[in-house]
């Protein structure tokens, strides 16, 4: 390793996902403010459906994902693993009346030195009617 090159606490990534997940999991009333506290400004979030960047991007995929599925919360699935600046985790989009998983994935997100997260790499494992 580099002098320059500086491994983070665990603890670091955790709270980063936390606050990921409570964007995703936000009310229309404050999901604006909880995607801010989660990304930076120039954040980019690319998965099978989406490719935008920035905080209205972002928000306008997490909106879309919650008028699709009404009553359903996004839940970490198994254990973070990270190094660095660099952490990925399974999830799952549970019914909060029947704990059903329709929708399963997994994602590598880069953080920045504030520890909100500046990419999102995701991957959908599994998904209705596929």
């Amino acid at each position: 390793m580099t002098e320059n090159q500086e491994v983070l606490p665990v603890p670091f990534h955790e709270e980063s996902i936390e606050r990921y997940f409570a964007a995703w999991n936000a009310t229309d009333d404050v999901l604006d403010k909880a995607v801010s506290a989660a990304l930076t400004e120039d954040a980019t979030y690319t998965d099978p459906l989406a490719d935008v960047a920035g905080h209205e991007g972002i928000a306008a995929v997490i909106r879309g994902a919650r008028a699709q599925f009404p009553g359903f919360e996004f839940r970490v699935s198994g254990s973070l693993d990270a190094h660095h600046h660099v952490a990925r985790f399974g999830w799952e989009l549970v019914s909060q009346a029947d704990g059903s998983a329709p929708v399963a994935g997994f994602d590598v997100v880069a953080l920045a030195e504030d520890g909100r997260i500046r990419s999102v790499s995701g991957f959908l494992d599994r998904v209705p009617g596929a």
